[in-house]
């Protein structure tokens, strides 16, 4: 039986799969190195750059532990397709600026991490604990 619990986390769990793969698209334009933008290749460009591939890492492993636990596992491999294949397209709406600096390695980070604490926080019984 579905419950609105389940559909919460499916849709954080896609969401999150979304997330992730937009930072993904994003960070790989800036490889190799000839290709990077000079905000990206200088100062604390390449920590930031390195840092958020880090950190969209552990939040796509925290996110599939707990999806697991709260939905079927049919139903993270459709949610998180269908984020993955929309990816490519959902990024063509951001204007390029953003993608190439480093406004795409913030916010998608700043919204993984989200979408990663609230996923572990939901409990089987639908409440968020933390």
């Amino acid at each position: 039986m579905v419950t609105r619990e389940i559909v919460v986390a499916t849709l954080l769990f896609a969401a999150l799969v979304l997330g992730v793969s937009l930072q993904g698209l994003a960070a790989s334009g800036h490889f190799p190195r000839e290709h990077r933008a000079p905000v990206m290749s200088s100062g604390f460009g390449p920590a930031l750059l390195f840092g958020s591939i880090a950190i969209a890492i552990v939040c796509l492993v925290a996110g599939i532990v707990a999806a697991l636990r709260l939905i079927p596992w049919y139903a993270a491999i459709i949610g998180g397709g269908l984020s993955l294949l929309s990816a490519p397209l959902v990024l063509q709406c951001f204007p390029d600026r953003f993608v190439d600096g480093r406004g795409s390695a913030v916010g998608f980070t700043c919204a993984n991490v989200v979408l990663a604490l609230i996923l572990v926080g939901i409990t089987p019984d639908g409440f968020i604990r933390f």
